[in-house]
């Protein structure tokens, strides 16, 4: 199993899961793909449409950074 970053603090919605969407299909099986986003509406549709995509959301944590946090998806 691989493990790998992806930084969308500067995207907007849609493009935040749109480009989360994209490194997860990059992944194989059991890979993660820990994801550093915003407050608000990446921090809430992220996991969510992850979730939905059939993606495991293992953890959501506040970065060291404020208002940063990390979510950790399994493919």
């Amino acid at each position: 199993m691989a493990n790998y970053i992806l930084d969308i603090t500067k995207e907007h919605c849609p493009m935040t899961f749109v480009k989360t969407k994209i490194e997860l299909s990059k992944l194989k099986s059991g890979d993660t793909l820990e994801v550093l986003l915003t407050e608000g509406e990446p921090l809430e549709n992220v996991p969510r449409s992850s979730t939905e995509q059939g993606f495991k959301v293992l953890s959501i944590t506040e970065s060291e950074v404020k208002g940063l946090h990390k979510v950790l998806i399994q493919k």
